[in-house]
């Protein structure tokens, strides 16, 4: 069942890290078209919270509502920031950007791109000599134009890749139009180009999934029923959460989605700070094919498509399961109206297995404690793939981040008969789907125990003096610079990293920590001289250090669509080489899935995990989960004892 926990005193309370409200986008996007922006001509790319900086965040001082808004003016082919001043009523600050910066789409221009090509005479006349003469049944998929080297004359550009479906429900990316290439000028409307080789015939054999195709499902399994009799654990006053030791603030952007704020868990009657702020920075899905087509496919999902203003309305007992809380996510239409995407956030508790035991032979006596997860996720569609976001946070103060890949492949062409050395061949009429990564960056602002801390590398080493051949220990190395905390994963080394309060001491009087468990831990696949390596420097390293700066969020710089990649992002900031001991740092974590594609991944693609793991590491003097009650989990007897606790 779905449940909405509010605190009815509080209803209309606005916390400064709250996101805008439908009101409050409306008012940031009036203030703009009563000021520098009020050309028919303008449309919003995004209108969101400016959050307030974290030092009076930290004061409790009074903080002023602000939006970050981002707007294309169509007839002049430029693009603007803004900070609106929502409490003044005024834009406070209004900057032009340069020509050649152009900021993620809108979800209009999907529509409006797929649109311009449908009607375009020169496309209707390409596809009819490929014998396609029903534009209804062509898809037109929107990819940005990416950069790779050519001119593009200030022009916001899509890159149409094409597909035909045989009927109105059919998977159109069984049936790719290989080496068919629609560019469009999605500011003008314009087909600025269209690239057509037709020695590829397009595949006919079906890919569907769907009931009607796929027949009746199979009646063997039995229901699983989720249920807590007396409710969910946590409390919900707005945007606020308290479950279990942990109190977390639920944000959401439209460029990253879910946002966690000022995460902390309680311990000893004290609320302990973990991670000021946390969310995906970046994504990017390099393919390694060399086709025509194929190679120029890497699209940056959030910093070029926006990926939070794509999240699905979640459905309970589809998405979700158990005792729901949802979140909304608000948004800004390209007109600057608000955007309701209902139920973009699920929250709810899991069963976690076992949590810690032991039987004790000696004495015949079992100690059993549950594990159990909150479990705080969005779901996102990106064309042909859905990403599933999660972060899990655990009784004894771990979290997990993890990412749940899905959705369909994007397909490719080739002659039948012939088999891609870049890709797995789906069926024998032609159809195949290449090789590659979807690499991800995660920025978490981390406050262990404070703003100030320190990051060590930890690795195992063979001590020299080694006479039985059997030591080894761990080694922790201090990463005292930027440059210095660039650094890729080593699993011959059973490598980790501790984020450390040198000023915050446990028991045996060493520094508090959390370490950051480098699963998933590769690397991108392409050469640093390849035009994605240059704009994913990001993905190139697993891990990156920065100190602080507000202006510094997203791990391929603020506008990766169609930019070089030569001036903005991690690879550029830690160039100042900046001290990050005992300072307010910023630790990002870049991990992947090597997407090797089998047979068994179509015509739909079963759910494949990638994430990491934050574990306290010495945060805590003690396992911190012994007070958990043992008799969660009673047998169905009339018996007192319980599954989890025997006494002799």
């Amino acid at each position: 069942m779905s449940i909405d926990i509010e605190t009815e005193t509080v209803v209309g309370v606005t916390h400064p890290l709250d996101p805008l409200s439908r009101n409050e986008i409306s008012r940031a996007a009036s203030i703009l078209k009563d000021g520098p922006a009020a050309a028919e001509s303008f449309r919003f790319i995004s209108i969101e919270l400016r959050e307030p900086e974290k030092e009076l965040l930290r004061s409790g001082a009074k903080t002023v509502r602000e939006a970050d808004a981002v707007l294309v003016d169509r007839a002049e082919g430029r693009s603007y920031e803004a900070i609106v001043d929502l409490d003044a009523g005024i834009v406070s600050k209004w900057t032009q950007l340069a020509a050649n910066i152009h900021p993620p789409f809108m979800l209009d221009e999907f529509a409006e791109g797929e649109e311009s090509c449908r009607k375009n005479p020169e496309v209707q006349a390409a596809l009819a000599k490929r014998g396609i003469t029903d534009m209804g049944l062509v898809c037109f998929e929107p990819w940005s134009v990416g950069y790779f080297g050519e001119d593009n004359e200030g022009r916001r550009l899509m890159r149409a890749l094409v597909f035909v479906r045989q009927e109105a429900d059919d998977s159109p990316y069984a049936h790719p139009i290989e080496n068919f290439i629609v560019i469009v000028d999605l500011n003008s409307g314009e087909v600025v180009k269209v690239e057509d080789d037709q020695a590829i015939p397009v595949p006919s054999a079906s890919g569907n999934y769907l009931p009607k195709y796929v027949g009746p499902a199979r009646t063997d399994l039995k229901p699983i029923s989720i249920t807590q009799p007396e409710g969910a654990s946590f409390n919900v006053t707005g945007n606020h959460v308290q479950w279990a030791d942990w109190s977390f603030r639920v944000g959401f952007t439209p460029r990253e989605g879910l946002v966690l704020h000022q995460l902390k868990f309680r311990n000893k009657d004290t609320e302990r700070p973990v991670i000021n702020r946390a969310s995906l920075s970046e994504m990017v899905v390099p393919y390694g094919d060399t086709a025509p087509v194929q190679a120029k496919k890497n699209a940056f999902d959030s910093g070029e498509y926006n990926i939070g203003n794509m999240a699905n309305s979640l459905t309970l007992g589809c998405d979700c399961l158990g005792e729901i809380k949802y979140f909304d996510g608000i948004t800004a239409d390209s007109h600057g109206n608000p955007l309701t995407i209902e139920n973009a956030i699920c929250m709810h508790e899991e069963d976690d297995s076992i949590l810690w035991k032991h039987f004790d032979f000696r004495e015949g006596t079992t100690e059993t404690r549950r594990s159990r997860k909150l479990v705080i996720s969005f779901i996102a569609t990106v064309a042909n793939y859905e990403y599933a976001f999660y972060w899990h946070l655990f009784l004894d103060g771990s979290i997990e981040f993890l990412v749940k890949a899905t959705g369909i492949l994007s397909t490719a062409g080739q002659k039948p008969g012939e088999k891609s050395p870049y890709g797995q061949t789906l069926n024998n009429d032609g159809l195949y789907a290449p090789i590659h990564q979807h690499m991800f960056n995660v920025r978490m602002d981390f406050e262990i125990d404070g703003p100030n801390n320190a990051v060590y590398e930890v690795d195992m080493e063979i001590p020299e003096d080694n006479p039985t051949h059997t030591a080894f220990m761990a080694v922790d190395r201090l990463l005292e610079t930027e440059q210095a905390a660039i650094r890729k994963t080593d699993s011959s080394k059973h490598r980790f990293w501790k984020i450390a309060n040198r000023d915050s001491k446990n028991i045996v009087d060493e520094p508090v920590a959390y370490r950051l468990i480098p699963t998933d831990g590769i690397q991108l696949a392409a050469g640093d001289e390849s035009y994605v390596s240059k704009r994913a420097q990001f993905a190139r390293n697993n891990l990156w250090v920065t100190a602080y700066d507000r202006t510094e969020r997203f791990a391929a710089g603020e506008f990766p669509n169609q930019a070089t990649g030569a001036d903005d992002g991690l690879h550029i900031w830690t160039q100042k080489d900046r001290n990050i001991v005992d300072q307010d740092l910023v630790v990002w974590y870049t991990f992947g899935m090597h997407h090797v594609v089998r047979l068994e991944d179509w015509p739909i693609m079963p759910r494949q995990n990638i994430g990491f793991m934050l574990e306290p590491h010495g945060f805590f003097d003690q396992n911190p989960t012994l007070n958990l009650p043992s008799n969660e989990n009673r047998t169905e007897t009339t018996t007192t004892e319980t599954c989890c606790t025997t006494e002799k």
